[in-house]
């Protein structure tokens, strides 16, 4: 393993009275002003955000509206709910929703502090904020992991850029498995898919050795699909439900990174796509992950090979390496059908071609892929996809 340091700032309220558990410990830190963020529909239609709403009211507290958060947040978005959270001076923000209300929130905190562009601070000047509105998280959706980092994938529209931004950690995070009941289908799925692309996507990077953060990684990555496919057959399973919530943790609560250098290969080419057509982020990675690893698998053959016969538990007696390997990756793309993602753009709804290339020449290229790829051979893989 590569050395670490590792040390975790955010404290997890987990199970169906998470939420009375957290509130009668943490209000007291609140301060007076509390903005309380969420998304467009789904807080309020469930009933979330009135039980928050309420907890904050009998407490005192001023609560500071901030609703309207889209599923691919803007830069724009942003800059709205940092100017509000300065004109109210805010003391603290909790975050009512998805992964992508939580990222929008992290930076938020960091800009209502910041008199420079955190844009411009952070991918021209390479300075990251350092004081942030204090900020807790109350997860609606799983999938992300968003409440367990400080990262936040934010769309710039002026730039047509989709981007990873450095923002607050959360000081505690409610995961009640209950608030995700009311979800449909497709949400569920999907966000489910993106935990287990944020293994695959820690697993396939350096080392390539077996390492104890890989082996932790490959028990997470089988309890997912094992979920998934529970789902699939009952959608309010509440034990599946309970396991993915925890999945999704897992996967972006730096233990599997922990002496890993990541891939996230597959992320910077779906978040350039969605900066371009606005797509599901789940989807696009569905379609993406297969026929990249279809590109990349033979410089990491071994790792791939362990991938099928630890993850998807293929039998490895009498087959090469490279064939193993390369049933692995067809067994992701056959779980991909089984459970009704997309394996094309054409399925996703995407009509304009002519962006394939716009993402080949703008995505990022990471430093953890197994396989330093041109953005001529990106723009094949986006091609293959269509």
């Amino acid at each position: 393993m590569n050395d670490f340091i590792y040390s975790y700032p955010t404290k997890v309220y987990f199970g169906n009275e998470a939420t009375k558990k957290a509130f009668s410990s943490e209000l007291k830190n609140m301060g007076n002003t509390v903005m309380l963020a969420y998304g467009c529909k789904s807080a309020k239609q469930n009933g979330v955000y009135n039980e928050i709403y309420d907890y904050l009211k009998d407490a005192g507290k001023e609560i500071v509206d901030f609703g309207g958060i889209m599923p691919n947040p803007t830069y724009k978005k942003v800059q709205e709910g940092a100017k509000l959270a300065r004109e109210k001076q805010v003391d603290f923000i909790l975050a009512v929703g998805g992964g992508l209300v939580i990222d929008c929130c992290k930076i938020i905190s960091a800009q209502a502090l910041c008199d420079k562009d955190i844009w411009e601070m952070e991918f021209k000047d390479h300075v990251f904020p350092s004081d942030f509105i204090p900020m807790g998280a109350i997860v609606t959706a799983s999938g992300t992991g968003a409440e367990m980092n400080n990262g936040a994938v934010i769309t710039n529209e002026d730039v047509n850029e989709k981007a990873g931004v450095w923002g607050a950690h959360v000081n505690f995070a409610i995961l009640n498995p209950e608030y995700t009941m009311s979800l449909p289908e497709k949400q569920v799925i999907s966000g489910a898919f993106d935990t287990l692309s944020h293994c695959m996507e820690t697993y396939f990077g350096f080392p390539t050795e077996v390492n104890v953060s890989d082996e932790i990684a490959e028990v997470v990555m089988r309890n997912t699909i094992r979920n998934i496919r529970i789902l699939k057959k009952d959608l309010y399973d509440k034990q599946a439900r309970s396991e993915l919530m925890w999945d999704s943790a897992m996967g972006e609560n730096g233990i599997l990174k922990i002496g890993k250098v990541t891939d996230f290969q597959a992320h910077q080419i779906e978040h350039q796509l969605g900066a371009y057509t606005d797509c599901n982020h789940g989807q696009g990675l569905s379609v993406i992950h297969p026929v990249l690893y279809r590109h990349i698998y033979g410089n990491s053959i071994d790792k791939f090979a362990g991938f099928a016969s630890n993850v998807w538990q293929i039998p490895s007696e009498g087959k090469t390496q490279q064939e193993l390997a390369e049933e692995g990756i067809e067994a992701l793309a056959d779980f991909i059908h089984e459970i009704g993602m997309p394996s094309t753009f054409t399925e996703m709804g995407i009509k304009d071609k002519t962006v394939l290339k716009k993402v080949a020449d703008t995505c990022n290229l990471t430093a953890g892929c197994c396989k330093k790829l041109s953005r001529e051979e990106i723009l094949e893989i986006l091609e293959e996809c269509w």
